[in-house]
């Protein structure tokens, strides 16, 4: 039901807005300012409402062709989990709310049009249905701008956005090189769990948790809580969520600290950011497409995003309480999860591609140089794997080379930088 009020909900608004204005703006100008009255003739301005209310209807039309093209070509071109973001967009939403707002203010101003043969145009009438014109205007032009977000660096930009909001938001920066990691997991210490959890119907997947909301109710039984699952999991009937370690929550009061939907969402998961990153890479890459070239800027941000988590602090999955004492666990990827996820499709698929490989190898040596020490002997073990790769891939030893130098255009510089 959510989701079909956030889908319909502000065009309906919209509509229901314009009908009263309709009923509500005649009449009231017709009660308290008898005497105002357009200077326009009553044919020029009946031909100006018909114009709006007829002209809306296609006009309507046209957005939902647009719609339909932007999700047809998201799901084709780039990823099928962008689709979602590109149809479920604000302008899509308030541009079919005043088109349609416009058209049934202009069927309800048009009875009030020389009423009863008087000659008479109601100036605020017909002011009001020019200002819904002027705003299908608007509106229509942003809406055409919006195609512009179609624009692969713009897609790109916009993912990776995304994933920087979430690390800003839940990662902390770490601080100092030699800080030692807590364990993933931290329930060797725990007391059994008297109390777990479980999912009721059918798959859904874990978008967010309320961590302050679990924290807060943890601290006051005395109780520390753990997610058997992690945010971009899918959980299906019967599968534990929660557990409650040395003592007990109200069942209600744990599940509303979660929150389930159909789709992975970006809140609480940079992994998403970057599974979207590395969907659309390998898709470039594949024989039908052959574009390496969008696969190189998809490891642009795929760099930044692994820079960012590579100088934070990846125990964001253990939340204590004020006195300092642990009461919330819940999983989060470490360093080695975060790699394997965001080359390893990309070396695979991209291994036969000299400007791939070149621009793989220069992201490895970038994040190496600036991340702790702790987290590169990972990312020399991608290097190495990289390099194994091109030796299988290039048989023609000048192109293994090339495949071999360091290049952040993936084509375009050669050699060591200063």
């Amino acid at each position: 039901m959510r989701r079909v009020l956030g889908s319909f909900g502000v065009p309906f608004l919209y509509a229901a807005a314009a009908v009263l204005l309709g009923l509500l703006v005649p009449r009231m100008e017709a009660r308290f300012l008898p005497g105002l009255a357009a200077p326009t003739g009553a044919a020029s301005a009946l031909a100006l409402l018909s114009a709006i209310a007829s002209g809306m209807l296609p006009l309507t039309g046209l957005v939902f062709s647009l719609v339909f093209v932007m999700v047809q070509f998201s799901s084709t071109a780039y990823s099928p989990r962008l689709v979602g973001w590109l149809a479920g967009s604000a302008i899509i939403r308030h541009s079919l709310g005043v088109f349609t707002g416009a058209f049934l203010y202009a069927l309800a101003a048009l009875p009030w049009i020389d009423r009863g043969g008087s000659g008479k145009v109601p100036l605020l009438t017909t002011w009001v249905a020019i200002a819904w014109l002027l705003a299908s205007v608007v509106l229509f032009v942003m809406l055409i701008d919006r195609l512009v977000m179609l624009q692969i660096s713009r897609v790109l930009t916009f993912v990776g956005d995304q994933g920087r909001a979430v690390i800003a938001a839940d990662y902390r920066p770490l601080a100092g090189e030699a800080q030692v990691e807590e364990p993933r997991s931290g329930k060797g210490a725990l007391p059994p769990a008297g109390q777990v959890v479980t999912h009721s119907g059918g798959p859904k997947v874990v978008q967010t948790f309320e961590l302050s909301k679990l924290v807060a109710l943890a601290a006051r039984q005395g109780a520390v809580v753990t997610a058997s699952v992690a945010v971009g999991d899918t959980v299906v009937d019967g599968m534990p969520l929660l557990r409650v370690h040395g003592g007990a929550v109200p069942e209600r009061r744990l599940r509303q600290c979660m929150r389930l939907g159909d789709e992975r969402t970006f809140e609480q998961d940079p992994k998403y950011a970057l599974r979207l990153l590395v969907d659309i890479a390998i898709r470039a890459l594949s024989p039908a497409i052959n574009d390496p070239t969008t696969a190189v800027q998809a490891l642009d941000q795929i760099e930044d995003l692994l820079l960012r988590l590579g100088r934070s602090s990846l125990d964001a999955g253990r939340l204590h309480d004020a006195a300092g004492c642990l009461r919330v666990v819940v999983p989060a990827p470490s360093w080695e999860d975060l790699l394997a996820l965001a080359l390893d499709e990309i070396r695979y698929c991209g291994a036969s591609s000299i400007q791939v490989m070149r621009r793989m190898r220069a992201l490895i040596r970038t994040v190496a140089d600036q991340v702790p020490a702790e987290r590169r002997s990972a990312l020399r073990g991608y290097l190495a794997r990289v390099d194994n790769g091109i030796a299988r891939a290039f048989e023609d030893g000048e192109d293994r080379v090339d495949a071999l130098d360091e290049d952040r255009q993936g084509l375009g510089l050669s050699g060591v930088r200063s």
